[in-house]
């Protein structure tokens, strides 16, 4: 069966336990409605951005880039295991703006993500992506609690 309302389906994922329950049902949308998912890992540069460029910084980003390129491979085997299309892309800054930017870029239609439920306080003073991407995004997006 396939749908022409969900067609590109992206997962935000941060590569965390987490998140393993937004792929999940990102991965059954994607499976029922016959959508192709970008699986999708923004490595946030945007904490770095006041730091001089060094080894330093150039290990870590190696870091990142790598638990980037895990995260989204796994999005891919558990897509490929029940035969939905997954394409890996690996972006770079600020994770909410990177993420709403591929989406509204690529003719999205779903934006699905995991959050950490902060909820309180914890909101407030920290933010989250998900908020994030949740109050600015034009796409619809799905948050699965953990």
């Amino acid at each position: 069966m396939t749908s022409e309302f969900y067609r590109n389906i992206v997962i935000a994922t941060d590569g965390s336990e987490n998140s393993d329950r937004a792929i999940s049902y990102g991965i059954e949308i994607a499976k029922m409605s016959g959508a192709t998912v970008h699986a999708l890992y923004v490595v946030d540069t945007s904490s770095f951005s006041s730091i001089p460029m060094d080894a330093g910084w150039e290990a870590m980003y190696e870091i990142l880039k790598n638990e980037g390129n895990k995260a989204i491979s796994y999005v891919k085997e558990t897509g490929e295991a029940t035969g939905v299309e997954v394409k890996e892309i690996l972006g770079e800054g600020h994770p909410s703006n990177e993420i709403i930017d591929f989406a509204e870029n690529n003719n999205v239609d779903l934006i699905v993500m995991g959050t950490h439920g902060k909820s309180g306080i914890d909101r407030f003073l920290l933010g989250s992506v998900a908020e994030k991407v949740v109050r600015n995004s034009k796409i619809p997006v799905m948050i699965v609690r953990s």
